[in-house]
């Protein structure tokens, strides 16, 4: 039996990798804060040392991530000791052990003001901490472990945890209206379908000496604003009893936060369907599962 080690347990992609179906032979162990202190580099080190019933793991999915991306413009040190020195620690431990590191990252390492979906060889220029921490864990890991696939990924939603699939349902519930941003773009992304675009990547390099590597962008496909997002949330909430409030487009202007965001987050697919064959579906397909977790399907 092959054991993986799936970081961020607790989160919507530790929840999803460890619902997914894995090929036989295979099977993950989750760990989250409780466990392993991830601003701990020797206790990381130790972790990926020790392997599993006295077995060495065959490979790390690092999905943890210091998330917070508001809270990260003063708690830099904590964002960066998570998001940065814990992704070098994983990659120097995997590289002793031989084994590969799928690592997660984000859409916010682009600077957002591309016409276009971005590609994995655009040039980076983060707007805020979150991102600057997370393209350096990508450099850390790129530096640290020549066999390595880092996924960037964004706007992660799930029928767990918080994101803003629950949050509309939840503010909708209460509200006639809400106000939400029309200029800020991207593509919705299912921790399911993510869970299981990494566990196809995670395999073939255990499996393949010859994998790819490198930097590979997975989002569900097409595009929309955060607007259109919850018009859509919505349109099919109605359809299972759920809220239909009306949703108000705005600016990002008129709804400032303490950490800017990219205006464009969308992430090309080319190389990852290249390098995988993986084709993700559209977001609006992953919505309709996501709604039936938590509303029930259509009648």
């Amino acid at each position: 039996m092959r054991a993986i080690l799936v970081t961020g347990g607790g989160g919507q992609l530790g929840t999803a990798l460890a619902k997914h179906v894995w090929p036989q032979g295979y099977h993950v162990i989750t760990s989250d804060t409780a466990d392993l202190d991830l601003t701990d580099t020797a206790a990381i080190a130790a972790k990926v040392a020790a392997g599993h019933d006295g077995r060495p793991f065959a490979a790390v999915i690092n999905g943890a991530a210091y998330t917070a991306v508001d809270k990260a413009e003063d708690d830099v040190v904590t964002a960066w000791a998570v998001n940065a020195q814990a992704p070098a620690a994983f990659a120097a431990a995997c590289k002793a052990a031989a084994i590969p590191l799928v690592q997660v990252s984000t859409d916010y390492v682009f600077p957002g003001d591309k016409d276009g979906a971005w590609e994995v060889d655009d040039a980076v220029a983060p707007l805020n901490v979150y991102g600057a921490s997370k393209l350096g864990g990508e450099l850390a890991v790129r530096t640290g472990t020549p066999h390595h696939v880092i996924v960037r990924t964004a706007w992660v939603v799930s029928a767990t945890g918080h994101n803003f699939i629950r949050t509309m349902l939840r503010v909708g519930a209460d509200r006639p209206a809400l106000s939400v941003v029309a200029d800020q773009h991207g593509s919705p992304t299912s921790a399911t379908d993510l869970a299981a675009a990494l566990a196809t990547i995670a395999v073939r390099l255990i499996e393949d000496p010859d994998a790819p590597t490198g930097t590979f962008h997975v989002s569900n496909a097409g595009a929309t604003s955060w607007a259109g997002f919850a018009e859509e949330i919505f349109r099919q909430a109605a359809l299972r009893g759920g809220p239909s409030p009306i949703v108000q487009p705005i600016a990002t202007a008129d709804y400032p936060t303490p950490a800017r965001r990219p205006a464009n987050s969308l992430l090309s697919h080319v190389a990852i369907e290249r390098a995988y064959g993986i084709r993700p579906r559209d977001w609006q397909a992953a919505l309709s599962d996501i709604l039936d977790e938590l509303l029930g399907p259509t009648s």
